[in-house]
Order: C-alpha cells, then sequence, then structure tokens
C-alpha cells in the first residue's frame, strides 16, 4: 500500500532511532508465554527468513529515510540463537549497506540456554556484530523450569553464561522470574543470588503474570500470594543493590550502563520494526504525528507477502499521544525530563499539565527542575499513576 513519506530532518537531531527485529520460532512454546511465538516444525528457513529481514528493512527506509543513524538494535523472539552466526553476520553486513550503524550501536540478541550454545558459537556471534548478550533463564529451579516448560536446566544456564563471558561479552543480562507458580521466597531469593554469581552486568527481573491466550491462563497455576510477592521484591531488590546493581527501571538492574534500548522505548524514542509481528514507532517532528507500524505476525503468512503486503502503518490520534508516553516513562526509576512529553508526544499540553499537578498532588511524582520522577508510592502504584493520563485520551 503507499505511505506518504515523513519527513525526518528534525527528528536526526532530536530523538534517536532504534531497530527491533523479530525471530518467531522456539523449539517449544512456554506455557507463559504470550510473544509472537512460534514451535519450530521442520528445517528452519533461516535464508529466507534473513531475506525478509532485509526486505522489510529497505521497504520502510524508502518512505521513513535512512537519514538517521541506529542509536541500538535488538533481535528478540522466539530464540533468535536458533539463527546460525553467519546468517547474523550476513545479516548485518547487508544492513550496513542500507542505514548508518555506529560502530558504538548497542546490539543485543536474546539467546536460550537450551538452543546449545558452546563457546566457539557464542564467539562467532560476536564476530558477527553482537556486543550485548540477554541470557533467557527464567529460574535455577529444576522444578520451576519444568512447570515454566523451559528446555533447559539450571547447569547449561550457568554454562551458556560463562561461556559468553569467555567468549569475549563483556554486557550480558540475565532474565530471570518470580512469582513462580508455588513459589517460595527462599526459592525466588535464590534465584537472584544464583544469578548475582555470574559474570552479568545487567539483571531484568520481573514477575510472571498470567496473559490471556498462554496455557497458562487456560490451566491457571497456583501462584504466591500477594504479601509473599511483596516480600520477594522488597528483600530481592535490597540483596540486588548490594551487590552493586542499581535499578532504573521497573524490572532492569544494571551495574554498569543500562541497556540503550531500553532507555530508548521508556524515554519514548522511535523505532523501526522488521520481521513477523515485529511493530515501530516513528515521529514526524514537523508534522507533530507519531506513525505505529506492524507486520503480519505468523511467519508461514509473514514470508509469502511482499514486504508491502505484509505491512501496515497508521498514524496515532494525538489525544493517545500523553497516555503511551505516560505508560512508557514512568517506569523509569530515576525519571525523565517534562521535555519528552513537550517534544514527542504532542498532546494537550494544558491538559498534560493538569495531570502532572493531579499526580503530584497525590504525591506520586516529585517536579524539579525541568525534571519527573516517580515517588517510591508512584512506583507502587504505577498502573494507577499511568491510568490518570487515560483521560487525556476523553
Amino acid at each position: 500500500m503507499p505511505h506518504e513519506p515523513i519527513d525526518n530532518t528534525m527528528a536526526r537531531m532530536n530523538i534517536p532511532l532504534s531497530l527491533y527485529i523479530h525471530f518467531p520460532w522456539c523449539l517449544k512454546r512456554c506455557p507463559y508465554c504470550d510473544f509472537n511465538a512460534h514451535a519450530l516444525k521442520g528445517e528452519l528457513p533461516e535464508q529466507n527468513y534473513i531475506n525478509a529481514l532485509l526486505a522489510d528493512l529497505r521497504h520502510q527506509l524508502s518512505f521513513f529515510g535512512n537519514d538517521r543513524p541506529i542509536h541500538s538494535v535488538f533481535m528478540g523472539g522466539g530464540t533468535p540463537s536458533l539463527i546460525q552466526p553467519s546468517a547474523i553476520k550476513h545479516l548485518f553486513t547487508q544492513m550496513n549497506e542500507l542505514i548508518e550503524l555506529p560502530d558504538d550501536t548497542e546490539i543485543t540478541m536474546e539467546a536460550n540456554p537450551g538452543s546449545i550454545m558452546d563457546e566457539s558459537q557464542l564467539a562467532a556471534y560476536r564476530d558477527a556484530g553482537v556486543n550485548r548478550l540477554s541470557v533467557g533463564i527464567q529460574s535455577f529451579n529444576a522444578k520451576q523450569l519444568k512447570t515454566l516448560g523451559r528446555i533447559h536446566d539450571s547447569k547449561q544456564a550457568l554454562t551458556t553464561v560463562e561461556s559468553a563471558h569467555k567468549a569475549g561479552f563483556k554486557r550480558i543480562n540475565a532474565d530471570i522470574m518470580y512469582g513462580l507458580p508455588n513459589q517460595t521466597l527462599d526459592e525466588a531469593l535464590s534465584d537472584v543470588m544464583q544469578a548475582c554469581e555470574l559474570p552479568i552486568d545487567h539483571f531484568s527481573w520481573y514477575q510472571l503474570t498470567i496473559e490471556p491466550n498462554t496455557l497458562f491462563h487456560h490451566q491457571r497455576p497456583t501462584l504466591p500470594d500477594e504479601d509473599t510477592i511483596e516480600l520477594i521484591e522488597q528483600q530481592g531488590r535490597s540483596f540486588l543493590q548490594s551487590k552493586g546493581f542499581e535499578r532504573y527501571e521497573v524490572s532492569a538492574y544494571s551495574k554498569k550502563s543500562p541497556s540503550q534500548h531500553n532507555l530508548n522505548y521508556w524515554q519514548c524514542g522511535d523505532y523501526l520494526g522488521i520481521g513477523a509481528g515485529a511493530h515501530g514507532k516513528i515521529t514526524d517532528l514537523k508534522k507533530q504525528s507519531i506513525t505505529r507500524t506492524r507486520l503480519f505476525k505468523h511467519p508461514t503468512r509473514y514470508l509469502g507477502a511482499t514486504p508491502d503486503e505484509r505491512f501496515t502503518a497508521e498514524t496515532v490520534a494525538n489525544k493517545e499521544h500523553a497516555f503511551e508516553c505516560a505508560l512508557n516513562a514512568f517506569r523509569l526509576t530515576d525519571g525523565f525530563s517534562e521535555s519528552i512529553f513537550k517534544e514527542r508526544c504532542f498532546g494537550d499540553h494544558a491538559l498534560t499539565e493538569a495531570l502532572l499537578i493531579e499526580a503530584e498532588q497525590k504525591q506520586w511524582i516529585t517536579r524539579q527542575n525541568g525534571f519527573i520522577t516517580p515517588t517510591k508510592l508512584g512506583q507502587r502504584y504505577l498502573n494507577d499513576l499511568t491510568s490518570l493520563f487515560l483521560s487525556s485520551e476523553n
């Protein structure tokens, strides 16, 4: 379908542009997962998929423009580590000819321990251009791993992180969940403690939620009560801080530097999305508008369509901007500049100001020198804080 080109001249100077690449296949779909992930049946169409990713990128750059450098890249899934390093290297070699990828661009790949990675394979990913690894561990507890449908054991998780470190990865994230079925306080804290013994610099620690269209939604497990969850969060955060992990976002902790890709999302930056089911967001500062993009979700349908057929772009109504910004930015525990609302949201600024005043009166945020920071009370009642901005849509 035809699309009107977006003027990115001003955006280049003001808003970072990231790239999300989706790989939709897994060896097995987990019962809690609501992502666009499909159990692999038969041979992985690796080369066809890499070609499709490049075609997506060319297509989107044809009307979004290619004059903005890529701030960060994130390869998610599914299981990106099912794709061979040689294919990833080919992808980035071709991408470098289409758009600027500065040498210091953060390039993250999700990896699951069950996808059988050794040190040489991980080193090959490093050689391909990946400089940050996010390892989906979820738990070290054998019983929990089985309940969660994971195909790895704790030894494989430990080995994957250690091998990544030996392969030269200086930036490694461990992905751990808490609030698991029948999980005790000691079990949850044990996962945190074991992860902190690994050579990681970033920790993603988030509560299991039961999402629609998942096996857990239809066969709901027994989860810990609210009092246990609160104890897990309090003691877990205290332990992480004692180990040098600073919390910068609701579920993200960093020793050295936060994930630049995460920060760009939470600070309402722009991002291209390529691959089956990928979403994107592009800002036109000149027209003060935001365009959301999406691609066909199912891999077979996606691969069977042309880049134009599988792609949809829609302009977001201005009345939705304040809520979208609030939904993202208030996740940042250290706060954000008020200019995000003014320069990246284009909503009713008078209404937004009134809502910020109301949030301040409820002691959910503080405002100082053009900076907005959620209080501990605001972090505790984050859903209420962000829902306040739903009124901007009325």
